[in-house]
C-alpha cells in the first residue's frame, strides 16, 4: 500500500464527518480570489482605456491600381 492511499484512507472519513454536503460554501479563500480577480480585470479595462486612447488611427487613402491607369494612358496615346 503506498503512502497516498494510506492518506487517503485515513483522511476521507475525517473529511465526511465534518463537512455538510448540503453546506459546503467557498468561504473566505474563494472570496478572496474572486476580489482579487475582479481587481486585476477592473485593472486591465482601466489600461486598455488609456491605452486606446493614446491610438491615432487614420486609414490611408487605397492607391489606384497599377494597371488601370497604365492601361488608360496608353490607350489614349494608341488612338
Amino acid at each position: 500500500m503506498s503512502a497516498t492511499h494510506a492518506a487517503l484512507t485515513q483522511l476521507l472519513p475525517l473529511a465526511g464527518d465534518t463537512f455538510d454536503k448540503n453546506k459546503v460554501t467557498p468561504g473566505v479563500l474563494g472570496f478572496i480570489v474572486f476580489a482579487a480577480l475582479a481587481l486585476a480585470v477592473w485593472g486591465l479595462m482601466k489600461s486598455m482605456n488609456r491605452h486606446m486612447g493614446k491610438v491615432d488611427f487614420q486609414e490611408a487613402a487605397e492607391p489606384a491600381p497599377a494597371g488601370a491607369s497604365g492601361a488608360s494612358g496608353a490607350g489614349d496615346k494608341a488612338a
